[in-house]
C-alpha cells in the first residue's frame, strides 16, 4: 500500500508541475520585446537605405517586406545558407 501512495503522490506532483507550466506557456507576456540583434538589424537597414525601391528581399533562410521603411521578416527556415540579401519585388515605376 506505501507504494501505490507513493506513485500516486509522484503522479499528483508530475501532473501540478505540468498544469502550472502549460498555464504559464498560455500567458499572453503584455511587455515583452524582442531584444534586437544589432548586426543582422543594421545589415537589414543598410540593405534597405541602398535599395529603397526594394518592397521584398530575402537572404535564402527569410523572407521580409518592407512596410514604411521596416523590416518585417519570415523566421528563418531550417537547415539552409544565408546568402547575402536579394531583391525579389521592386516598386513598379
Amino acid at each position: 500500500m506505501k507504494r501505490f501512495s507513493l506513485r500516486v503522490a509522484l503522479c499528483l506532483a508530475m501532473t501540478m508541475a505540468g498544469l502550472t507550466t502549460s498555464q504559464a506557456a498560455d500567458t499572453p507576456i503584455e511587455d515583452a520585446v524582442p531584444e534586437p540583434r544589432p548586426t543582422e538589424d543594421a545589415s537589414l537597414q543598410d540593405f534597405i537605405k541602398a535599395n529603397p525601391d526594394c518592397l521584398e528581399f530575402t537572404d535564402q533562410c527569410s523572407h521580409c517586406v518592407v512596410l514604411n521603411g521596416v523590416a518585417e521578416c519570415s523566421t528563418a527556415e531550417i537547415a539552409c545558407i544565408k546568402q547575402s540579401n536579394q531583391c525579389t519585388k521592386r516598386m513598379a515605376k
